[in-house]
């Protein structure tokens, strides 16, 4: 998958991405943070690698990363950092989320929207969507979105995936997860839906 640009210099990939050595070099990229478990660091003159083992699974604790990883991006003042796990769609975008909100002062529901515009097909597994949230509450004390399941929902194809369904005004947010291909739902919790009444009659 593609090479996607957060920030001037923050970038966020899949493993295919840190295996090209000349893209690094036109992106100036300084260090690697790799999320994976079986995907080797590369080797390359001037380039730090920083490896977080966590398996994309929801039970994984990829929370217990998320300051060092942040504060890793942040320090890294030499040049680029790429983010990557192995295709870039939920434990790499989760941990740039954690360094947005850390770093960029930005809610999760902001930070998952930043991501998603650079980045638009990343599913976060529903664990790593908790690990978040917790985040989210100890860094602001609140949370700006729900996260929950739809039990009854048929699994996603992968053609959905690729083509998800229009926004629709006044409805949740779907947020499909993966790698299970389940779905799940995430809506701000600080916006009223327009005309809800204020009391049942």
């Amino acid at each position: 998958m593609s090479l996607s640009q957060i920030t001037p210099t923050l970038f966020l990939s899949g493993a295919d991405a840190a295996l090209n050595a000349s893209l690094l070099s036109q992106k100036g990229i300084t260090l690697i943070v790799n999320a994976t478990l079986s995907h080797t660091c590369p080797a390359y003159p001037g380039v730090e690698c920083v490896r977080v083992p966590v398996s994309d699974l929801p039970s994984a604790r990829l929370g217990d990363h998320f300051d060092r990883v942040a504060e890793r991006i942040h320090s890294n003042r030499a040049g680029g950092t790429l983010v990557h796990c192995a295709v870039g769609m939920s434990r790499s975008p989760a941990l740039v989320m954690a360094y947005l909100m850390r770093y960029r002062g930005v809610t999760l529901c902001q930070a998952h929207r930043w991501v998603r515009d650079s980045r638009p097909f990343v599913r976060i597994n529903a664990g790593f969507w908790e690990q978040l949230l917790q985040y989210e509450r100890r860094l602001y004390g609140r949370n700006t979105v729900r996260v929950a399941t739809l039990p009854d929902t048929p699994p996603l194809t992968p053609r959905t995936l690729r083509v998800p369904p229009p926004p629709q005004p006044n409805r949740l947010t779907l947020v499909p997860q993966s790698p299970q291909m389940s779905r799940a739902v995430m809506t701000p919790t600080n916006r009223r839906r327009r005309g809800a009444r204020s009391s049942r009659v």
